[in-house]
């Protein structure tokens, strides 16, 4: 399949909210996580059929769990039933979905930092607390489990799990998982795992396990959340889904959609079933092309202080400046022409967050202003 991840593909004056955020400043946005390539070939030969055909009413594409549960089958040795798949216009909704399914109004859901935001900001958003601990820095940034024992009360309902990781990039081994597991198991808890860097695995020794596989007893208390839009690059149509396999949860969940969340749109899910049905090579070239981008990131590791985590998955390098004794990491880096995500939005001031996954020749552009920022 043909990809040419080298090309540049201007933005500047387009839609893109990622590149419109610096219009008219001299600035490389390396933020959000969107990246700058186009689109897998199959994905917009999809997009370019269901366009032609003209019309757009209601869709409901009957393949549409049927390839997801092949996929996953595929990739992760994962055996769904098509009925688990519950579409959503976005991964934000779905955590906002679970937030609302679990437990009642006053209870609470625990997750650790940093994190991606939307993770703990569902909670506040559905009338719940959010309990956050600290990933245990010190240690691989895993979970610090009597951190999370002593964080959780019988008023714990569910538990938000990044799974692989953003912003670390973490992938989490079978033992931490199973710990977890362990403890959600004891205290009752709803796992609801954002899975959606899951096919962005950069190590090749590693492989993404879903939570809801480690046992029985795991898959009956978790909602995992997918999508195709960080592998495909497809974030602006807004398709991802749910795999719920309990049935009570399942009710519970499109209860809390009903009336509230629309329908996916027909091209986020032509766009879907393409994506998950027929990129897997692409994927592959994609992959190869991100674990080069990081090697080129970790460069920057030492660089005037600057330590950057190496992540395992994900095209996200979490950055930490506090030794650079920044006021403000974020306006710092901008007035040297990158614009990088800020840590204190995901819990963690002092660090920032640089997205690799664009051409080469921004990318290095990008790295020799930050290298000569940090130098001076």
């Amino acid at each position: 399949m043909n990809s040419d991840f080298d090309r540049v593909i201007e933005r500047r004056e387009t839609d893109s909210l990622k590149w419109q955020k610096y219009a008219g400043r001299d600035v490389i946005p390396m933020w959000v996580a969107d990246m700058d390539f186009a689109a897998p070939p199959p994905v917009l030969a999809a997009l370019q059929a269901r366009v032609a055909h003209g019309v757009f009413g209601y869709g409901a594409p009957p393949e549409f769990a049927t390839v997801i549960a092949d996929a996953l089958r595929r990739d992760y040795g994962w055996e769904i039933r098509p009925e688990w798949v519950v579409p959503l216009p976005g991964l934000v909704c779905g955590l906002n979905v679970a937030a609302r399914a679990i437990g009642e109004e006053g209870d609470a859901l625990a997750t650790a930092t940093p994190v991606y935001p939307h993770l703990f900001t569902c909670a506040g958003n559905m009338g719940k607390e959010s309990q956050k601990l600290a990933l245990d820095e010190q240690h691989h940034w895993t979970w610090d489990l009597d951190a999370l024992a002593a964080l959780t009360t019988p008023r714990t309902r569910g538990l938000m799990l990044c799974h692989p990781h953003n912003p670390i990039g973490r992938v989490w081994s079978a033992e931490e998982l199973q710990v977890i597991a362990d403890h959600a198991q004891k205290h009752d808890l709803v796992v609801v795992s954002d899975e959606i860097h899951c096919d962005l695995i950069l190590e090749p020794c590693l492989r993404h396990r879903p939570f809801a596989m480690l046992s029985a007893d795991a898959a009956a208390r978790s909602i995992t959340l997918m999508a195709p839009s960080k592998t495909y690059n497809i974030p602006g149509l807004g398709a991802a889904f749910a795999v719920i396999p309990s049935d009570s949860l399942r009710r519970r969940f499109q209860g809390a959609m009903a009336g509230i969340v629309p329908h996916v749109n027909i091209l986020g899910l032509a766009a879907t079933v393409a994506a998950y049905r027929d990129c897997a090579d692409w994927r592959s070239a994609l992959l190869d092309y991100l674990r080069g981008n990081r090697d080129r990131v970790m460069s920057l590791h030492g660089a005037g202080g600057l330590k950057v985590v190496k992540p395992e998955a994900t095209y996200l390098a979490w950055m930490d400046c506090r030794a650079l004794g920044l006021d403000d990491p974020v306006r710092f880096f901008e007035d040297a022409g990158v614009g990088l995500s800020d840590g204190r939005d995901f819990g963690s001031p002092g660090f920032v967050r640089l997205n690799f996954g664009c051409p080469r020749l921004t990318l290095e552009e990008g790295l020799r202003r930050i290298r000569l920022a940090v130098s001076r």
